[in-house]
């Protein structure tokens, strides 16, 4: 098994979720990290947010986290080999008012990693920008819709349930595949 200093984002990822659901915790990434994930690190996360779609116990995560060497430091969990931190919001699995529908898997040679897909991704992103104006999740959002193929279609739809059809129109041409040279 390599170091935990010397994973990639993604391996890293999939080290603590396998770790997780070893023991009967089940994580999902969510957040900037699968934009890190998903555009091959052109946009850099500075903590892992893993979604528990079974609610475990705060004990239950802290003991798992520092059986792999990982210690509560307020409301994350550190690392002496790494500088991410590993976070775990409070549920349930959702972009926007909807539930996540699809949950992508990736395998990595630390395990499996369970994440949003990127449709879900993008949607996740623009949710940020569409309720807190936030352009950085706009920026994300871009990224990651020209380094995978993304269903716009869903993403539409999402956006109007959203109350944000007129917001999808006005971003919409920012998302047109062209992909980098």
């Amino acid at each position: 098994m390599k170091r935990v200093s010397k994973m990639s984002v993604g391996e890293l990822a999939a080290y603590i979720s396998s770790h997780l659901r070893g023991l009967g915790i089940d994580v999902v990434l969510s957040g900037g990290s699968c934009v890190s994930i998903y555009s091959s690190g052109k946009y850099v996360s500075e903590d892992l947010d893993f979604i528990d779609t079974r609610f475990a116990t705060p004990r239950e995560i802290r003991e798992a986290m520092s059986a792999i060497g990982f210690m509560p430091e307020n409301r994350y969990f550190k690392h002496p080999e790494v500088d991410l931190l590993v976070e775990f919001p409070s549920g349930p699995l959702a972009v926007g008012k909807e539930p996540v529908g699809v949950i992508s898997e990736i395998e990595f040679s630390t395990g499996v990693l369970r994440i949003l897909s990127p449709t879900d991704c993008v949607k996740d992103r623009l949710a940020a920008y569409y309720h807190w104006n936030d352009l950085q999740s706009l920026e994300q959002a871009v990224l990651v819709t020209r380094a995978n193929d993304i269903d716009m279609k869903e993403v539409e739809r999402w956006s109007k349930g959203e109350g944000m059809s007129d917001a999808f129109a006005r971003i919409a041409p920012r998302f047109a595949h062209n992909p980098d040279p």
